[in-house]
């Protein structure tokens, strides 16, 4: 990269990181400045792409093709922005002073979300697109309403209803936000702490390194809001310990890929995803962490109880006083970090501040604390870090968010959601419902895969979840079950990006750490489709409800653990032993499914999570001959 194209990169990003801490805490109003959702978008939209093309570039000696095509990109979109208010008023008379450079707008847009949002997304993306120029031509239920073209791109490029939509104003909003304090926190250190306070806490336990990673990943990773990054951060740390305690290196790889991949499941952050699911449907914030937060503690429960059969089984064992991190140490300074996560709490739960704005304001405040805990000699290399971090990090998010905007435009104007509404009715008719979820969770995997999970979400929550709602799925429940499976694909074989990042810190087959992490994980596999049955699993139901489908999980949860433990009964293969006692493990857990959520049946299929553990206790204990 040039000098030139560096320096415009750089200020790139400080604009995209400038602009959207002044718009979520609203100083364009403070200073008198008159300036609407969309135009703020349109900039930011055109900064984005504009890095997108600085950074990465077509090749080693295409730099001045790179600047042209990013300046001509933010060019495109700062027009609409500049030109906003006139065109409202003409929007009808569709000039090519318009939709020219809308075309070539949209058409930056897909080449930039190609490059950093990959192949993929791009094509469904790009598939949708041009249903929406051509779709008339295709036969029956797949034929749609087709606007003139040069109607189409500027509904597309102009519309509050396309790019410059509901999906990037949440992005803006709410993730930008909690990608730059995550950002800050990781600068200031706090990836280092949750480990070493994790160590410190659980290393002396049995396996205690992977359940020290599991407890630092959680901490860590809702925070961070990107699963790649947790491992990155937290991976380079646990993964040698767990090596060293004994566990094998594709062990190792799974433990941290799956710890690090639910740190977005566990509330109160998740990743920042809770907010949007709570903008999404328009409910309170408070209500979504409820209803999430059963679930995020039954993966890591599943999680914990697994590695500790995989510690027993294989005999390994914590770490020595020796080993450990200093408590002392561990805890001095801590406050910078658990002083700004107080104040979060307390300014979202107690004075209802936006999240938006309690992050920028929580992010000034861990870096105040940085500045004092340094001796007010801060590293000007850490200031540039959070910035370029959070504004490079961002960009994925943001173009993707754009490619959902441009699908939500589509869909609106040519009928494709109504088409797809009764397509997948259709399917929910004719096969039930249940096979319409497991085709909808097929999607979220296939549609999530090597996408950052925000971005996930969004795809899935425009293009699926209203078909799922329409379909009798409580529509909180309908949420989180997209977000749950478009969240797996990270640890999901063939392209399970988690995994890989994972296995290649540990020096670990991708393969094999790929499908133990499917065995590891499994429960965010079944938990939501549990949830859909019986919304009791969140926390919506009867206390009675409630307290039976808890008891079915906790027994589920035995069951998963056996199922990791050598087999009780000689005569039963390692690897059957393991299938059946995941069948029993579903046929428990679903109990409520099957039986009724108030079913006493359903109650006592909870006792047939002890029989592992009887069968064992009798096989170390064998009764006495007279």
């Amino acid at each position: 990269m040039t000098t030139l194209n560096q320096r415009v990169l750089d200020l790139f990003v400080i604009l995209l990181c400038g602009l959207a801490i002044a718009w979520v805490m609203n100083i364009p109003e403070m200073l008198g400045v008159s300036l609407v959702t969309q135009q703020i978008i349109a900039i930011i939209v055109g900064l984005a792409i504009g890095i997108a093309f600085l950074k990465h570039p077509y090749s080693d000696r295409s730099a001045p093709v790179d600047l042209a095509l990013a300046l001509a990109a933010s060019a495109s979109w700062f027009w609409y922005a500049l030109n906003f208010e006139e065109w409202m008023l003409m929007m009808a008379y569709r000039t090519p002073a318009m939709w020219v450079p809308g075309i070539l707008a949209i058409g930056l847009m897909m080449e930039a979300l190609r490059k950093s949002g990959g192949v993929i997304i791009t094509g469904l993306v790009g598939v949708i697109v041009a249903y929406g120029f051509l779709g008339n031509h295709l036969p029956g239920v797949f034929q749609a309403e087709v606007f003139p073209p040069a109607k189409t791109v500027l509904y597309l490029y102009a519309d509050s209803s396309g790019i410059p939509g509901i999906v990037l104003r949440i992005i803006i909003n709410l993730v930008l936000p909690f990608i730059l304090f995550g950002k800050m926190m990781e600068v200031a250190g706090g990836m280092t702490f949750f480990t070493n306070l994790a160590m410190r806490m659980l290393g002396r336990w049995r396996g205690g390194p992977a359940k020290g990673a599991s407890f630092a990943s959680a901490a860590f990773g809702m925070l961070s809001g990107s699963t790649v990054a947790n491992i990155l951060s937290t991976g380079i740390v646990t993964i040698p310990l767990m090596k060293k305690t004994g566990f094998k290196d594709y062990q190792a790889a799974a433990i941290e890929a799956v710890a690090s991949n639910g740190g977005q499941i566990m509330p109160p952050v998740m990743g920042a995803t809770a907010f949007i699911i709570a903008e999404f449907l328009q409910i309170p914030y408070s209500e979504v962490v409820l209803a999430a937060i059963t679930p995020a503690l039954l993966y890591y429960i599943v999680l914990f109880v697994k590695i500790d059969a995989i510690a027993s089984r294989e005999n390994i064992r914590g770490l020595g006083d020796e080993e450990l991190p200093s408590l002392k140490e561990t805890l001095n300074g801590s406050w910078v970090f658990f002083v700004p996560l107080v104040i979060m709490i307390y300014l979202m739960f107690i004075v209802g501040y936006d999240p938006g704005r309690s992050a920028i304001v929580v992010t000034g405040i861990l870096f105040l604390a940085y500045v004092v805990r340094s001796e007010f000699r801060p590293k000007m290399a850490d200031i540039w870090a959070v910035i370029k971090g959070s504004g490079t990090e961002s960009i994925p998010v943001i173009l993707i968010g754009a490619g959902a905007g441009a699908v939500i435009g589509v869909m609106n104007s040519s009928g494709f959601a109504f088409q797809l509404t009764l397509l997948l009715t259709h399917l929910a008719s004719a096969y039930g419902l249940f096979m319409m979820l497991l085709v909808a969770a097929l999607v979220s995997i296939v549609l999530g895969m090597g996408m950052p999970t925000v971005a996930v979400y969004v795809v899935l929550v425009t293009i699926v979840a209203p078909t799922v709602i329409d379909l009798g799925v409580d529509p909180l429940g309908a949420h989180l079950f997209l977000f749950y499976f478009g969240l797996m694909s990270m640890i999901t074989p063939p392209i399970a990006m988690g995994s890989i990042v994972a296995a290649q810190v540990a020096g670990a087959n991708m393969w094999t750490t790929g499908y133990y992490g499917l065995r590891l994980g499994i429960s965010a596999y079944l938990l939501p489709f549990l949830w859909v049955y019986n919304p009791a699993l969140l926390l919506d139901g009867t206390p009675v409800q409630i307290g039976i489908v808890l008891a079915n999980c906790a027994a589920a949860v035995m069951l998963l653990r056996a199922s990791m433990l050598s087999s009780t009964l000689s005569f039963i293969p390692e690897w059957l032993n393991a299938v059946l006692l995941i069948v029993l493990a579903v046929i428990c857990g679903g109990a409520t499914v099957w039986f009724g959520h108030d079913s006493i049946i359903a109650l006592a299929f909870s006792a047939l999570g002890l029989l592992p553990t009887l069968m064992r206790l009798a096989r170390s204990h064998p009764a006495k001959t007279a």
